[in-house]
């Protein structure tokens, strides 16, 4: 297998760039993310397979409830390619489907260089397919087409992968078949992701710059901050601050999460890990900020967010239905 055992793989803060691949699952409600993402879990063995479970990222309890993604959740995952033998970082970011949660998928694109867009055999390309794709375009990722669920007796893959193909503007073969319940073909997945997806690009020796792309609240440890470093490095207890309010901080750990949190020396060109400052407001960890060092700070931020808008709908009726001419 070409599983990498995590204390051999490249370790961060001295990981290549070049070595690294950052991409997020992107699809419909219920065309298979989650799915796709245990099989990925599960043949990278970072999870042991008595400690697997269906759903394993999802880790809010509305969330295993409902069998739905709400939080996207990112994981690095070491590989060593069957097509060159070399050995990559893989940094999977799995994202909700339902419109709801667009802002939250917008987000991890931000963080990525190439998207896996994954389409259910049996249904077919659906409206969240093609808002996803949009994004992810706009993003300018590398678009990696998928028909997942090869395995129902409903599938058709033929039919699909020519519609996948007009829509991408690929060909039909490049469509790859994988089934997330079965595993198969996803080695041939990660093997793809590596050749097709760009390595990230950055300046290690400028000043620090790291996009803040999530951030949850822990009880015991305060706000816990999901970054991507751009340029430059992020050791523990650097003095980093916040670009857009100029908030100083005191990093007091650093790492990855794989899929459980692993505390790292630092973060490197192109990685993708958490922060923990010790903050116990989410408002001072703003999604979309640039982190910068304290002693060294950056002059221009990175691009952020748009903030989303809070929307608020209202119907009005007459009691009585005769009314609704005068209502008009």
């Amino acid at each position: 297998m070409p599983a990498i055992d995590l204390a051999k793989a490249p370790q961060p803060a001295s990981t290549n760039p070049a070595q690294i691949r950052n991409f997020c699952i992107i699809a419909h409600i219920d065309h298979g993310k989650s799915t796709l993402a245990d099989r990925m879990l599960g043949i990278t063995e970072v999870v042991e397979q008595r400690n697997m479970r269906a759903q394993y990222l999802d880790r809010m309890d509305i969330e295993r409830e409902r069998g739905i993604t709400i939080k996207s959740q990112a994981v690095r995952l070491p590989w060593r390619s069957g097509i060159d033998g070399q050995e990559y970082i893989l940094n999977m970011i799995d994202t909700p489907g339902h419109v709801d949660f667009t802002y939250e998928v917008s987000r991890s694109l931000a963080a990525c260089e190439g998207a896996v867009l994954l389409v259910d055999c049996a249904q077919g390309i659906e409206a969240q397919t093609l808002a996803n794709l949009y994004l992810a375009m706009e993003n300018n990722l590398t678009i990696i087409p998928v028909l997942n669920k090869i395995d129902l007796p409903a599938a058709q893959p033929e039919k699909f992968a020519e519609e996948l193909a007009k829509l991408i503007g690929c060909q039909p073969e490049d469509c790859l078949r994988v089934s997330g319940k079965t595993g198969e073909g996803v080695t041939e997945l990660l093997d793809q992701i590596v050749k097709q997806i760009p390595a990230p690009v950055g300046d290690a020796n400028a000043p620090a710059r790291a996009l803040i792309f999530d951030s949850v609240y822990d009880t015991y440890r305060g706000v816990v901050t999901y970054v991507r470093v751009v340029d430059g490095h992020l050791s523990t207890r650097d003095q980093i601050q916040m670009f857009s309010t100029g908030v100083r901080h005191e990093m007091l750990e650093v790492g990855v999460i794989s899929p459980e949190p692993v505390v790292s020396k630092g973060l490197g060109v192109g990685e993708v890990g958490y922060v923990i400052t010790g903050v116990k407001d989410v408002r001072q960890s703003r999604v979309g900020d640039t982190i910068t060092t304290y002693h060294n700070p950056t002059k221009k931020a990175l691009a952020g967010y748009k903030d989303p808008k809070p929307m608020v709908f209202s119907g009005l009726f007459p009691l009585d239905g005769a009314e609704y001419p005068m209502l008009r």
